[in-house]
């Protein structure tokens, strides 16, 4: 049965809309008078959205800031209204947006569960005889009688996910409330969560950067970009969708930010580094377990003796992932002045699917630095197949069998 309907939903706002009096005064008199005004362009905060979701379903929305996720959820409960198409909600909804938005700082926190729970949409009686579980659930028996205000930012939102959590709804519409308080309470609203989807059967709706919750908790995912749904479909399909476009982006500004990250004597001038295939074509990507094949072309100012180079790979974070010096394998490399070519080789990178980048040092005899570089080179590791969420649970894709009931099997 389907329990949310939404049908070509738009939402627009007009950029820069607010104004001072002054401005407002000669914009009202300029139409007075018949003259034109300039009209502030539009902004689609949300455009032509269409989807169904059927009762019980756990839906993630996901997308990078700006998408127009939570316009959506605000849209689902009737927090603001579209500019065009339709929303039709078939049931009760407890909206976890904003939580705390609504708590008053000189009232107390019993005064304000009954004040959200109001809110919300509890009578007093729901909240009477849900009152004792809400304090218990965020710990806050010591402090439910004094002022919010005194309350830390983290306390405030404790109360107020526990009051919310408490309603007795069909649709729990969710943004980015999981991560409230300090870890173990964020293990207390996770578990919390799966209860309310797995034995209570609830339609859900959850807006997360945090893919792997996403994975974890979901049973479908849309994909929002620009305002609109790009992807709707199976978790695992729409998230390496998510991925592949986040890779891209941290692959664009690694690449704008290489140079911020060079120094050096001036003796070593790089003049390429290329990621080849076994080709020895010039690619920006490489299979999960591939060879990793680096070019590098360098230019010296003059003839250098005992020099010894390292080359590597981090990620985009700079966390390094590998490391080699010709000093293990020429431990005297003597290399005249001008053009040279050297290629580093990794036989086989198991890193998972994501962007990483290439690092490079020149160091004399007396181990003084004639060029430092990092994110000099970014590339692209794709997954050797579709991933899902044991994706997210390692960093690199190591060699691994099983042994069930006797009988061995190597994972791929």
């Amino acid at each position: 049965m389907v329990i949310i309907e939404v049908s070509h939903l738009t939402k627009e706002y007009r950029l820069g809309a607010m104004q001072g009096l002054k401005q407002t005064l000669i914009n009202t008199a300029a139409r007075l008078t018949g003259k034109a005004v300039e009209q502030r362009p539009l902004f689609k905060a949300l455009d032509d959205v269409n989807f169904s979701i059927e009762a019980g379903e756990v839906v993630g929305i996901i997308g990078h800031n700006g998408a127009g996720k939570s316009t959506l959820l605000k849209m689902l409960a009737k927090i603001s209204t579209p500019t065009r198409g339709s929303v039709k909600v078939d049931g009760r909804i407890a909206p976890l947006i904003e939580v705390g938005a609504g708590f008053v700082p000189d009232f107390t926190g019993r005064e304000n569960v009954y004040l959200n729970g109001a809110i919300l949409g509890m009578s007093r009686q729901e909240i009477d005889k849900k009152f004792d579980g809400i304090v218990d659930f965020a710990e806050m028996a010591e402090f439910i009688d004094t002022p919010v205000k005194r309350y830390s930012s983290g306390m405030q939102v404790k109360l107020a996910f526990a009051v919310a959590t408490s309603i007795e709804a069909e649709i729990l519409i969710v943004d980015e409330v999981l991560a409230v308080g300090d870890l173990a309470f964020q293990r207390k609203c996770f578990d919390r969560m799966e209860d309310m989807i797995k034995r209570q059967g609830k339609t859900v709706l959850l807006v997360s950067h945090n893919i792997r919750q996403v994975e974890r908790i979901c049973s479908r995912v849309i994909l929002m970009d620009h305002g609109r749904a790009e992807a709707d479909g199976p978790v695992a399909e729409v998230c390496e969708l998510f991925y592949q476009q986040s890779n891209s982006k941290i692959q664009a500004q690694a690449q704008h930010a290489a140079v911020a990250r060079i120094s050096g004597s001036g003796e070593v001038a790089i003049d390429s580094i290329e990621i080849l295939d076994d080709l020895g074509n010039t690619v920006d990507e490489i299979e999960s377990g591939g060879k990793l094949r680096i070019r590098i072309r360098f230019t010296l100012q003059h003839k250098l003796e005992g020099i010894e180079i390292v080359a590597g790979t981090h990620r985009t974070d700079f966390i390094y992932i590998s490391s080699a010096s010709t000093r293990e394998v020429l431990p005297n490399a003597e290399f005249s002045q001008g053009a040279h070519e050297i290629e580093y080789i990794v036989p086989s990178f198991p890193l998972v699917a994501g962007t990483y980048s290439v690092r490079l040092a020149f160091l004399d005899k007396n181990w003084r630095f004639l060029f430092n570089g990092e994110s000099l080179k970014t590339f692209t590791v794709r997954a050797k197949r579709m991933e899902n969420l044991n994706n997210q649970w390692k960093t690199v894709n190591l060699p691994t069998e099983f042994f069930i009931d006797g009988k061995s099997y190597a994972v791929p």
